[in-house]
C-alpha cells in the first residue's frame, strides 16, 4: 500500500496551508504536522520550510511529489485491475460538479445508472469548478464535472485525467416584449447598445461575457451585477438590462423572459469536462459513471 503520508504531502501541496489540509482529510492539524514530520524523517530531507505563518515546500518535497503522482496514478490502475477481477455491479460513485451540469447530465447519470446497477451507490454534490482538485485528491470525489478555467487542473496535470463532455452555448436572455424577443435568433452584436447584468462573482461566466461582446465589437455597459440565474432572470424580467445565460442552466418558470438563440461568429459557448484522479477510470464503478455521463450528453 503506498504511504498515506504522501497523500497528505499531495493534498497540502494543492490546499497550501496544514490547517486547511487537515480539514479537506478530516485530521486534526497536529495530526497532519506530525505526519508531514515524520515522512521528513524517514526520508532524510526537509519537506517543509516556514514562511512567516504558512509553511512552504521544499525543492525536496517536490521531487517527492512528482514520484508521488506517478505512485497514486499506478495505484489507481492497479485497484482498477483488481477490481475487474470482482463480478457484480456494486460500489459507490461520487459526481461532483456546477449546479448547470449537476442539473442537465449528472442527474440524468445517476437516474440511468440507478436503473441499470442498483447496487451501484451514487452520490451527488453541486461544487464550484476550482473546488475540483482538492475534492479529488481528498477522495471527497470520484468525477467532477465542471467548466475548465485558470483553479482547474491543466490538461497535462499528471494527476488528473480529462476529457469533454459537451459544448454548451449561450444565449442571450432579454425581457418578454423586448425588440428582440420575437425573433427566431439574433446577432450579438445586437445588444450593443443594451443595459448587460454581469455576475462578477461567477468568473468563468462573466469573463466570457466579455469576451464575447469584445469578439463583437464593443464592451458591454453593466449596469446591474447578480450571480444565481433565478436573479438574473428577475432582474432582465423588469427591464433592468439583458444576459448571457448557459443553454442548460435552468430558469424560473416565468412567462417574463426570453432566451434568445445566438447567431453569427461571435457565439460565445462554454465547455463542460469531466475529471478523474489519473488511472482510477478503469475502475467499474467510475468507468459505468462516466459513459452515463457521457450518454446524458449526447441525448
Amino acid at each position: 500500500m503506498i504511504d498515506h503520508r504522501l497523500q497528505t504531502l499531495r493534498v497540502l501541496r494543492e490546499r497550501g496551508t496544514v490547517t486547511a489540509t487537515a480539514d479537506a482529510l478530516h485530521l486534526t492539524p497536529s495530526t497532519v504536522s506530525q505526519q508531514l514530520r515524520q515522512l521528513a524523517r524517514d526520508l532524510g530531507v526537509e519537506l517543509l520550510e516556514a514562511q512567516g505563518r504558512r509553511v512552504r515546500l521544499t525543492a525536496a518535497a517536490h521531487t517527492v511529489l512528482r514520484h508521488a503522482d506517478v505512485l497514486a496514478a499506478q495505484w489507481e490502475r492497479a485497484r482498477a485491475d483488481l477490481a475487474g477481477h470482482r463480478a457484480g455491479t456494486s460500489g459507490q460513485v461520487r459526481f461532483c460538479g456546477v449546479s448547470s451540469a449537476l442539473a442537465a447530465l449528472v442527474a440524468p447519470a445517476a437516474a440511468r445508472l440507478r436503473e441499470d446497477h442498483p447496487d451501484l451507490v451514487v452520490h451527488m454534490s453541486e461544487r464550484e469548478s476550482e473546488d475540483a482538485a482538492h475534492l479529488l485528491l481528498a477522495r471527497h470525489c470520484d468525477i467532477a464535472v465542471v467548466i475548465p478555467g485558470g483553479q482547474t487542473p491543466a490538461p497535462d496535470d499528471a494527476r488528473f485525467a480529462q476529457w469533454p463532455v459537451l459544448d454548451e452555448p449561450q444565449d442571450l436572455l432579454v425581457p418578454a416584449g423586448h425588440r428582440l424577443a420575437g425573433r427566431g435568433s439574433a446577432r450579438l452584436a445586437d445588444a450593443a447598445a443594451e443595459p448587460w447584468i454581469g455576475s462578477p462573482a461567477r468568473p468563468d461566466q462573466h469573463q466570457l461575457m466579455l469576451a464575447a461582446c469584445a469578439a463583437a465589437g464593443y464592451t458591454p455597459r453593466i449596469a446591474h451585477e447578480a450571480n444565481e440565474w433565478f436573479a438574473v432572470s428577475a432582474l432582465v424580467a423588469r427591464g433592468f438590462g439583458v444576459g448571457l445565460v448557459p443553454r442548460l442552466a435552468p430558469l424560473p418558470p416565468e412567462d417574463e423572459v426570453v432566451r434568445v438563440p445566438l447567431r453569427g461568429e461571435a457565439v460565445p459557448s462554454r465547455r463542460i469536462i469531466a475529471i478523474v484522479r489519473r488511472g482510477s477510470d478503469r475502475q467499474p464503478p467510475i468507468a459505468r459513471a462516466l459513459e452515463a455521463l457521457h450518454e446524458a450528453a449526447r441525448r
